[in-house]
């Protein structure tokens, strides 16, 4: 698992950029619908640049199980990221690869309860939780913010899932997430890029400087 990701790397620069500023996960995006989108060359391109060690995240929304495979087996990939409509059929067949799941954040825990549930009965447990903004047009890297006080008041209903935050993320709020929030991990796409796609190598720095000093302080208290 990891604590920082640096989410919609586009090219190899940038996958070494957020290696050497201290991210330990990259993502890599294979939904056409996003301006972070990248084919399987490139990739394989961002992949190998990373560290040894970094995990390489592949972002996947509503794309067949056949697509999954091929990705995380030829860029290669270390953890699958579901970021659409996936049932918890897709987790259970999509075994043995880890699997992180996209939640967005609601009022109620209704929804997140009866899927859980179904995960458990299926022994389909995802790795991780991420938890993302609501939003009807698009699947992520909106830039919105979540409501850290809400997601923190729910955290039971996580079930002791390692928690991913993201959602609006940029280097002068993340410590404040951090702290409301107390996550596993952060990720950011769109707090630390020029223009989509297109990552700036002072905000990561910046973002992850102050996201790990933050996770230094949680276990300091």
């Amino acid at each position: 698992m990891f604590r920082v990701k640096i989410c919609g790397i586009t090219s190899a620069a940038d996958a070494r950029a957020a290696c050497e500023a201290g991210a330990d996960a990259i993502g890599i995006n294979f939904f056409s619908g996003s301006p972070r989108y990248c084919t399987l060359a490139q990739a394989r391109e961002v992949a190998g640049a990373a560290q040894a060690g970094v995990c390489r995240v592949g972002v996947f929304a509503n794309a067949s199980l056949a697509e999954i495979r091929q990705a995380a087996a030829e860029v290669p990939l270390d953890l699958v990221q579901l970021h659409g409509d996936e049932t918890p059929e897709i987790i259970r067949d999509l075994r043995p690869l880890p699997v992180m799941r996209v939640f967005r954040l609601q009022s109620g825990t209704e929804p997140l309860s009866r899927y859980l549930d179904t995960c458990h009965r299926l022994q389909a447990w995802p790795r991780m939780a991420l938890v993302d903004a609501m939003s009807a047009a698009e699947y992520g890297g909106t830039g919105k913010t979540l409501d850290w006080q809400l997601l923190a008041a729910q955290r039971k209903a996580w079930r002791g899932l390692p928690l991913v935050l993201a959602g609006g993320l940029k280097p002068e709020n993340v410590a404040e997430a951090i702290a409301a929030v107390h996550p596993w991990a952060v990720d950011v796409a769109s707090g630390v890029e020029e223009s989509p796609g297109r990552k700036s190598l002072s905000l990561v720095r910046q973002f992850v400087v102050a996201a790990r000093e933050a996770f230094s302080q949680q276990k300091r208290t």
